[in-house]
């Protein structure tokens, strides 16, 4: 059973909205990678690395993850030693489950993540914030 992280989306709206930010950075050129930066490296990250996802929560849902490719520790611009989260671009669309604020990130065991949408497709065409209110009214 894959361990997986779960993180929350500041600033953006939608899925798409992610997807889009994350066109935008890879067309920086050959070579560019899909990141994420943190503070801390995960103690388990073995456990995550090439079988686990990033779960992103975007407006108080779970809706989208990622694979997670590696972890590298950096050292930032201001000397401080981060992580950088290395992920697939491949956006895979879950089925939204509420989820309340939290600082920083979370380890997400495989029983407790959402389910792709997979099959649904029907669903995953449907704009994320139509799934969302969809999910708050118990309908999905």
């Amino acid at each position: 059973m894959p361990l997986h992280m779960i993180k929350l989306c500041v600033g953006v709206d939608s899925v798409e909205d992610l997807e889009a930010h994350v066109r935008t950075r890879l067309s920086a050129g050959p070579g560019a990678e899909q990141t994420h930066v943190t503070r801390v490296m995960p103690k388990r990250a073995d456990e995550m690395v090439g079988a686990g996802s990033l779960f992103w929560v975007i407006k108080g849902q779970v809706q989208v993850r990622q694979p997670i490719l590696r972890f590298d520790a950096i050292r930032t611009e201001d000397g401080i030693e981060r992580c950088r989260i290395v992920l697939k671009s491949d956006f895979i669309r879950t089925w939204p489950l509420p989820k309340r604020p939290f600082q920083g990130w979370r380890y997400l065991t495989a029983e407790d993540a959402p389910a792709d949408l997979g099959d649904a497709a029907d669903l995953a065409e449907l704009p994320s914030a139509l799934r969302r209110e969809l999910a708050e009214l118990g309908l999905l």
